[in-house]
């Protein structure tokens, strides 16, 4: 058995898991999950700000003691979107390497893609393969087609994030709304040529938006990883969501039970992108996995 440590940093969130990996099964020690808003204004300025900085690190520092508390003996850091775009991406690898005593490794949108496949894929049951795994971040969006192993993969640069800041800034007006469309759409069109996503038979989405919507439309009182995980939410359920989060305010997403704190700005956003995703690729559901990047990046570490 090996214990290991993962960090995924994305745009919006700093996630943590420890894991025992023994015989290619992974059982979860901790997994925590920080909202940080590392990426905020990076689609504008090309550069990560002092204070997302600051508060990313003050996250990993509470990080890097539970895995020091924790005894494991393998760490490894993954940067995403927001640290590929940054001009001043030093200044994140200089403080995650003090703070970790390794080197983060601020990966490509295909290594991303992979990464997001393996661990939504390792151990699943029960649904059809060919996959498109979907995951919905807050930079960008990475779409994996493939079984055992990826057969194709793009990273498009549509997230929660992005989307809101480029669009939502006095809000989800109709106008508003019509132009992050067909930003997504544009997006589309390019996963269309890169991946045939015909070929899929399952749709798995991953990350917060996607499984927010899907706490939203199983009615939870609160958030439930373990009742999120594998459930399928119908077509005109996320549409339905989707469109219903869109047209909340502030304080009334806020309200709702399984909401993260900082998710609430964005998670409009979020969920535009799964419906449109849902219904110009036509799938009837899309099946939710709790398991994404983070697993794949612990997987990695003993492979």
């Amino acid at each position: 058995m090996t214990r290991v440590a993962a960090i995924d940093c994305g745009t919006n969130s700093v996630r943590l898991l420890i894991a025992d990996i023994s015989g290619g099964e992974l059982s979860d020690v901790e997994r925590r999950m920080e909202i940080v808003r590392l990426g905020v204004g990076v689609d504008r300025t090309g550069r990560l700000a002092p204070e997302a900085l600051e508060r990313t690190f003050t996250a990993m520092r509470g990080y890097a003691k539970l895995i020091k508390d924790h005894g494991a003996s393998r760490v490894r850091v993954v940067a995403t979107s927001a640290t590929r775009d940054a001009g001043n991406r030093a200044d994140f690898v200089a403080g995650v390497r003090e703070i970790f005593g390794v080197e983060p490794e601020v990966v490509t949108g295909s290594e991303e893609a992979h990464l997001s496949f393996l661990g939504a894929t390792t151990g699943l049951t029960g649904v059809a393969a060919p996959f498109l795994v979907v995951d919905i971040g807050g930079g960008s969006t990475e779409f994996v087609l493939g079984t055992a192993d990826v057969d194709n993969a793009i990273s498009v640069d549509i997230g929660c994030v992005r989307l809101t800041e480029r669009h939502f800034g006095s809000g989800a007006t109709p106008e508003a709304v019509a132009a992050a469309a067909e930003d997504i759409d544009a997006a589309l069109d390019r996963v269309a040529e890169a991946v045939p996503v015909e070929r899929a038979r399952t749709l798995i989405g991953l990350a917060g938006s996607v499984t927010t919507v899907a706490g939203i439309a199983l009615g939870l009182p609160a958030y439930d990883p373990a009742r999120i995980h594998g459930s399928r939410v119908p077509a005109a359920r996320v549409h339905e969501v989707s469109q219903r989060l869109l047209a909340m305010s502030h304080d009334e997403r806020a309200a709702i039970p399984v909401m993260h704190p900082g998710r609430v700005d964005v998670i409009g956003a979020g969920a535009l992108i799964l419906d449109l995703i849902v219904s110009r690729y036509g799938f009837r559901e899309v099946v939710v996995s709790e398991h994404d990047i983070l697993d794949g990046i612990a997987r990695g570490l003993v492979s």
